[in-house]
């Protein structure tokens, strides 16, 4: 039960766009009508704003090893 529970943080935390959140915070703009429509970090970085857009890729890049690392060091 407890990895159930775990799976279901994990797909949770995947789910978080980061990249829609932080260009509609610092931009006051929503990423899906910009470049590609996608709101993952390239797209991010199409804004013309570096920051956002390697924010962006820290951010995905985080809520990916976060759950990894606890399962690592949980479940050996």
């Amino acid at each position: 039960m407890e990895l159930f529970i775990i799976g279901i943080i994990s797909y949770l935390m995947g789910s978080i766009p980061f990249g829609l959140i932080l260009t509609k915070v610092f931009l006051k703009k929503d990423i899906r009508e910009i470049g590609s429509g996608n709101i993952g970090a390239t797209n991010a970085l199409r804004t013309g704003n570096k920051f956002i857009g390697y924010a962006t890729l820290l951010f995905d890049i985080i809520k990916s090893v976060i759950p990894v690392i606890y399962i690592k060091f949980n479940y050996p």
